[in-house]
């Protein structure tokens, strides 16, 4: 007897695997897939001694290892269609309808494999050639592959931790098993290197499915078949067999013989190879794929959960209009196959124009007027209009005549109406899809549903449009409000002037007064001007003497009653800020005081220095206001009390500039006892 690598190897894979189902049985089976991977743990375990006992004495014979392969790869498949809940009552009901088919198709390559094993250990006819066994072993490893990419694909998230542990150790077993017997069928012959190898493959997997049983714990796997799914199912059959025929190709070129026949294997190899590549990256054969197995293996046509997360996705994805508008006519071309199409939207005129052409020519005349038959048509039946029945029988239609515009599109398939708020808002022309597509209920219930969406998409964007350019007018009159206000203030700085300019125009101090205000509206003129010229005009910042600001403020106010006083100390306060426009501020409060306030009362300015900040008070004795004016409309532009000298945008410019600075405006009020205004500034320190 000679102890070898692979004798080595196999009896320690197979102590492994006894090892793990030991782990196993000594926790609670309380799943169908716990009692399923009992099985193929034991299954494995049985065959690697088995393998073990012929590396070592080559007993038993060649047909007890094949017979336990078999069950092995049975009960590998077994625990994998357990995990993905197939079951014979459910393939009867039609639930899993494609995985089913795909399993029952290896139980019957199992049965007959397994039979042909029976057959060999009872010394009785093959029922299976010899040299086609590695064939059926093959695949047989396409199929556990296929199981093992469905679970890792499918799984739930939070079950993944532990499922591709499972599906990574199955995986290589599968996987080496497909590389060896595929090398059978090339080279006629099972590789020594190749098969002394497979006991080592078995005990490096081991370690993955301990893992995963650790892993797992208490916790169920959780698998959820999808449409995608089973397209990716379909796609690697379809692969595996297509290598399939090219390897049974191969070793019949090879078999033949000959000093051609090494160069024709190669070429016919690379040949094979580019074709799959060619055909794997064509849109229209993959479109066909998709239809081939949603006609054959679901009862809808579409996966409507995943059409819709996909569809809200691509109309969220957009930068603007022109974006917009395309992705609509590519989303809805898509839902029937179709690569190109245009898009019509109503304007302002009442005409509906060509918005967005996508993989098509875009027309010069594109306009279609709101009265055309087409327009009538759709806005009456709230119905997609299919240019190829139209073409066929124009009675299915009421005789209507087309518009000039969709003519010009020969290839003119679905004209898609987008519906908002029960209106007409615009259309998608489809044109003819890549392949042949039959429409029925579903296309017509999804493409409406689709446009439906798509509309509101493209009516908000409208409205965001419009209310962008209402707020660039706003701009506009809040600007021209705000000029207008400040010309208010110099004419009635100037008009008090005049009035008073016949009673005091021989006194020396009103000629002094008189001059000062005159060059203060030029002055303002200037700045109004500025700003007229350079709207976004940075303010001049310096480090102003609130003090002295608002000893400035005083001598502005001074000609009305009552004059407000200054209470308190008055040290050397600074704040960052323009000037004028803070000086502005007080000024504009001050008069606001002196509005309320009759002849007889009292204004009082007092400051108050807290660490990082200066507070002004503004206190007056005069009407006061009401808690819901001050919350509704004292800050609001436009809203005033004084009637139609008044314009509502003082109060609210001051506490613009001041929040500004970083600083705030507050008010306390009292209906017949007065009104207190605190302004808090952001201090600076003296230079």
């Amino acid at each position: 007897m000679t102890i070898d690598f692979a004798s080595v190897t196999l009896a320690m894979a197979a102590m492994a695997y006894l090892f793990i189902f030991g782990l196993l049985v000594s926790r609670p089976l309380s799943t169908k897939a716990d009692k399923a991977l009992l099985l193929a743990l034991l299954c494995n375990s049985v065959w690697l001694m088995v393998l073990t006992s012929q590396a070592l004495s080559g007993e038993p014979g060649y047909e007890y290892r094949y017979s336990l392969e078999i069950i092995r790869n049975g009960g590998w498949i077994a625990l994998f269609s357990v995990i993905l809940g197939v079951s014979v009552r459910k393939i009867r009901k039609g639930a899993t309808i494609t995985i089913s088919w795909f399993l029952l198709g290896l139980l019957i390559l199992l049965a007959t494999l397994g039979a042909d094993a029976i057959s060999r250990l009872l010394e009785a006819p093959e029922l299976i050639p010899t040299a086609l066994v590695p064939v059926g072993q093959v695949l047989i490893a396409i199929g556990g592959l296929v199981l093992v990419e469905q679970l890792w694909r499918n799984s739930d998230q939070n079950a993944m931790n532990h499922t591709k542990y499972l599906c990574i150790g199955a995986g290589a077993i599968f996987g080496y098993d497909f590389f060896l017997y595929a090398d059978a069928i090339l080279f006629s012959r099972i590789s020594p290197a190749l098969w002394e190898a497979r006991g080592a493959i078995n005990l490096l997997s081991s370690p993955l499915f301990g893992v995963a049983l650790v892993a797992r714990g208490r916790n169920r796997f959780d698998v959820r078949i999808s449409r995608k799914m089973v397209f990716h199912t379909s796609v690697i059959v379809f692969t595996a067999l297509y290598l399939m025929l090219m390897a049974i190709g191969g070793y019949y070129i090879n078999a033949l013989g000959g000093t051609w026949s090494k160069a024709v294997l190669i070429t016919l190899l690379f040949f094979f190879t580019l074709l799959l590549i060619v055909a794997g990256s064509s849109h229209r054969i993959r479109a066909r794929l998709l239809v081939f197995v949603t006609r054959h293996f679901f009862n809808y046509k579409y996966d409507y959960r995943e059409e819709w997360l996909k569809v809200t996705r691509d109309l969220t994805t957009f930068d603007s209009d022109p974006d917009l508008s395309q992705s609509v006519v590519r989303i809805i071309c898509s839902l029937v196959h179709s690569s190109a199409g245009a898009l019509w939207l109503r304007d302002e005129h009442n005409h509906y124009a060509q918005q967005a052409a996508w993989n098509c020519q875009r027309l010069r005349h594109h306009q279609i007027d709101v009265t055309s038959e087409l327009v009538d048509y759709m806005t009456q039946h709230e119905w997609i209009v299919n240019l190829r029945e139209y073409r066929e029988d124009p009675t299915l239609y009421n005789l209507m005549e087309l518009p000039d515009p969709i003519e010009q599109y020969p290839k003119g398939w679905l004209v898609v109406p987008l519906y908002v708020r029960e209106q007409l808002f615009g259309f998608v022309l489809v044109l003819k899809a890549d392949m042949h597509v039959d429409l029925n209920w579903e296309n017509y219930d999804l493409l409406k549903t689709v446009a439906r969406q798509a509309g509101s998409y493209l009516a908000m964007l409208e409205a965001q449009d419009d209310l962008s350019e209402a707020k660039q007018f706003d701009a506009v009159n809040r600007t021209s409000a705000f000029l207008i206000h400040d010309l208010k203030t110099i004419i009635a700085q100037l008009s008090l002037l005049v009035k008073n300019a016949a009673k005091h125009r021989h006194n020396p101090q009103f000629i002094d007064d008189m001059i000062h205000t005159s060059e203060h509206a030029l002055g303002k003129m200037n700045n109004l001007l500025q700003q007229i010229r350079n709207p976004v005009s940075r303010d001049t910042v310096v480090r102003v003497d609130i003090a002295a600001l608002i000893a400035q403020a005083f001598e502005q106010v001074a000609r009305r009653q009552p004059r407000p006083k200054l209470d308190g100390p008055t040290g050397s306060l600074y704040v960052e800020a323009d000037r004028e426009k803070l000086l502005a501020v007080f000024v504009h409060l001050l008069h606001n005081a002196q509005d309320a306030t009759a002849k007889t009362g009292e204004i009082i300015v007092s400051l108050k220095q807290s660490p990082g900040w200066i507070v002004i008070f503004i206190q007056d004795t005069g009407s006061g206001m009401s808690d819901e004016f001050i919350k509704t409309q004292l800050f609001k532009p436009f809203e005033s009390t004084k009637g139609l000298s008044g314009m509502g945008i003082g109060v609210y410019q001051s506490k613009e500039y001041v929040r500004k600075l970083g600083g705030a405006i507050d008010v306390t009020s009292e209906l017949g006892v007065g009104s207190c205004f605190t302004i808090k500034l952001p201090a600076v320190e003296p230079e």
